[in-house]
């Protein structure tokens, strides 16, 4: 596979969030199998870069997001949240900080609402947030690495007792500097390369749309397609990775403490198994999810053809939805994948 034969997103989804990079080279299922296998190179360019210099930065970002990053040690990635006052994901990043700066890494288009956010909460605090876009492209690797696994703390049961949930971030993820200039991070599903935009990794041979597939087979949820404005962490799986249940007072903490402590998020995170038959084009994000007589019982987000899975979805539903029940997805029979599946 060669970057002659890339396909842009834009060329097939002109109003896809995801312009910007190739969807394929050629062979959508075969660039499952190789990123799967672990291999194979994947341009994800066109995610946000935030940066943010200063002495303040990691304290005050620990103020004002839901993760622990008051100390973090240099070339320590991690994953974080901003929340509405009412506890409902308005943002999230995954970072790093090589030791004097912060790169936060977000969802296409996101980064000035993010900016603007940081902006009015700097106060007189030595901080200096900028859209460094333009400066950093991300891309993503699969294959061995000599970075850790990720390390991930357990999440804490309701009503758990004070001093249950040590003072680091809930995730960490090891960062390397590279010799050509940037940073690895390992990842769960894989290595992100940051790097000085104009200086890609490699030649990219996967699309995005390998990388979509196995993320929404693996049940990885995305900011956006996955989300709605009522979203919260919980209902999402985010507070393994990215809040911690024990610090300080931030914007949206009582929500998160509240619906961890009764144990019962609104609504669950699902994968759904389409039929296939009714359409050949996946549904699109936020299609609603209905019963066989019609009530609404959530959305469907990234739906995508599997090469092992066939269509699938990933789905926010209401709780009280049986794992067994018959839905809908537009003109798709729906099925859903008991916890514990693939």
């Amino acid at each position: 596979m060669t970057v002659s034969r890339a396909i842009a997103v834009e060329a097939i989804e002109p109003d896809s969030p995801d312009a910007g990079v190739p969807a394929h080279f050629g062979d959508p299922m075969r660039e499952q199998r190789t990123l799967a296998t672990g291999s194979g190179l994947v341009d994800r360019s066109n995610r946000g870069v935030i940066a943010v210099t200063g002495p303040d930065r990691l304290s005050w970002l620990h103020d004002i997001t839901t993760q622990h990053l008051a100390g973090l040690p240099p070339l320590t990635g991690t994953e974080t949240l901003v929340l509405s006052p009412h506890g409902h994901v308005e943002h999230h990043a995954v970072l790093l900080d090589d030791g004097e700066t912060t790169l936060l890494d977000v969802e296409p288009g996101t980064a000035p609402g993010l900016l603007d956010f940081l902006q009015r909460m700097r106060f007189m605090l030595r901080v200096e947030p900028v859209d460094a876009s333009a400066d950093w492209a991300l891309y993503t690797v699969a294959g061995p690495s000599d970075l850790a696994e990720p390390d991930v703390l357990p999440v804490p049961g309701p009503k758990f007792p004070a001093g249950t949930v040590p003072p680091r971030p809930t995730t960490r993820y090891s960062v390397s500097g590279l010799a050509s200039g940037g940073y690895a991070r390992r990842m769960p599903y894989g290595v992100d390369l940051l790097v000085p935009r104009g200086a890609p990794p490699g030649v990219p041979d996967v699309g995005l749309w390998a990388f979509e597939a196995l993320r929404v087979g693996d049940r990885r949820p995305r900011l956006g397609p996955d989300t709605d404005h009522r979203t919260l962490p919980a209902e999402l799986g985010w507070i393994a990775e990215a809040v911690h249940l024990e610090k300080g007072c931030y914007r949206g903490q009582e929500t998160v403490a509240r619906v961890h402590h009764l144990g019962r998020p609104p609504r669950r995170l699902a994968l759904l198994h389409l039929d296939g038959i009714a359409a050949d084009t996946p549904p699109a994000p936020h299609t609603p999810v209905t019963t066989e007589d019609g009530r609404e019982v959530g959305f469907a987000g990234t739906a995508v053809r599997h090469y092992e899975l066939g269509m699938i979805a990933i789905a926010l539903l209401k709780r009280s939805v049986p794992d067994d029940a018959p839905l809908r997805v537009a003109g798709f029979a729906a099925a859903i994948e008991p916890d514990g599946g693939p």
